[in-house]
């Protein structure tokens, strides 16, 4: 739905459904990935199945390409986690990946507890988001972003590196950033 399209992933916890909210609130043009895209599934063929775990939380890959393919907005980000994003990555102009240290993804896992969030996590997806967290593992490569600031900060942030971008500051590899917020996020393999 944009010309231009970015995602905005990172673990569980790291602040996605907040950026997407705050993106929303100051006029952007912001896709809820994880409620308006998700389905649990298989993440090879992509059929659907029972019970909500974290390993078979998938987009609709069409719908992806179709919003991403209409332009009546000058940019639209995808807020959200899923395990099948190579099948997509390639239609976005860049990735933010949302990070977190370890202490704050704690205290927002227990405070997702506590609350009445539509996000309750079942026996050992706590366990599993914590390592990965700990190993990068299921996180596309893309721009880091410190989400540990208040969200504003955060949605700023984004917005300043596509401003960078834009001006020709940073190399088109979305891999590639500059600034201490914006270091790069790779996964060894």
């Amino acid at each position: 739905m944009g010309r231009r399209n970015y995602l905005v992933e990172g673990v569980s916890g790291t602040g996605k459904t907040s950026v997407c909210a705050e993106l929303q609130r100051r006029g952007h043009h912001a896709v809820h990935g994880d409620r308006e895209l998700a389905y649990q599934g298989q993440p090879a063929p992509g059929a659907a199945v029972d019970g909500h775990r974290h390993e078979h939380h998938m987009w609709h890959v069409q719908k992806v390409a179709a919003l991403v393919a209409n332009d009546d907005a000058e940019e639209t980000f995808f807020c959200g986690g899923s395990r099948n994003f190579p099948q997509f990555i390639e239609l976005f102009d860049a990735v933010f990946v949302l990070t977190v240290d370890r202490d704050t993804l704690i205290r927002r896992l227990d405070e997702r507890n506590s609350d009445d969030s539509e996000w309750h996590p079942a026996q050992g997806e706590r366990e599993l988001i914590e390592r990965l967290h700990a190993t990068g593992e299921g996180t596309p490569p893309g721009i880091a972003i410190d989400a540990t600031a208040p969200i504003a900060r955060v949605v700023d942030a984004i917005l300043e590196a596509i401003a960078l971008r834009q001006l020709g500051d940073d190399p088109p590899d979305s891999t590639c950033t500059s600034g201490p917020s914006l270091a790069p996020i790779t996964h060894e393999k």
